[in-house]
């Protein structure tokens, strides 16, 4: 799914299920549940940086070695040359970028766009601090799943990271829909046991796939 943008990631169809199915999952519960999905969550520019240095270096060397004219005066100006076109190869090649950055730079890229969302969309506003933020990064094909304050006084923080996983293996093997809906039946469960409705309960997230 690499190149696919957040807006498309899922259908029109698949959309209005997914809003159905918060709206059932949150049905007996006072739990508030958000479903985002961004193309990416960061540029990398240091990866990408690396990748075009490295890439232009050895096209220069190719080109230099298919001339048999090696020398650091020719070298040095060619790798300069070929960077910038090197660099939107690497941008083209997003896999190539995230290779170089390294699977704990993503992991914490992912984790504070989540966080940064979760502030920026409003979903600490909730009155009993129960909003629920389930953020999927395409790019990177991670996703990360956040708990306000109420609802991770009751709910193991591990709970939410297990999901995550589960999610976002089934993103990795092109079963997104059919894995975020699975985790959504099961936070409706968990959320349903611990935070039962109560009787002034409002619906204060939107139930639609935030982009």
């Amino acid at each position: 799914m690499i190149g696919k943008k957040a807006d498309i990631f899922f259908s029109e169809s698949e959309k209005q299920q997914i809003s159905i199915l918060v709206k059932k999952a949150e049905r007996e519960t006072s739990g508030e549940i958000a479903v985002m999905v961004v193309d990416e969550s960061d540029s990398y520019r240091e990866a990408e940086i690396l990748g075009a240095l490295l890439l232009s270096a050895f096209i220069a060397l190719v080109v230099a070695v298919s001339l048999q004219h090696v020398t650091v005066w020719s070298y040095i100006p060619a790798v300069i040359i070929f960077w910038t076109p090197a660099l939107y190869l690497v941008r083209g090649f997003p896999r190539f970028k995230l290779a170089l950055a390294g699977k704990k730079r993503l992991e914490e890229a992912v984790r504070e766009r989540a966080i940064r969302a979760f502030f920026e969309k409003g979903l600490y506003r909730t009155r009993g601090e129960t909003g629920i933020l389930i953020f999927i990064s395409i790019l990177e094909h991670k996703v990360w799943i956040l708990g306000d304050r109420g609802i991770n006084q009751r709910i193991d923080p591990q709970f939410w990271q297990a999901l995550a996983g589960e999610l976002a293996g089934s993103i990795r093997e092109n079963r997104a829909y059919g894995g975020l809906c699975t985790v959504i039946e099961k936070l409706g469960d968990v959320l349903r046991e611990h935070f039962p409705k109560e009787a002034a309960d409002t619906n204060e997230l939107p139930d639609e796939v935030i982009v």
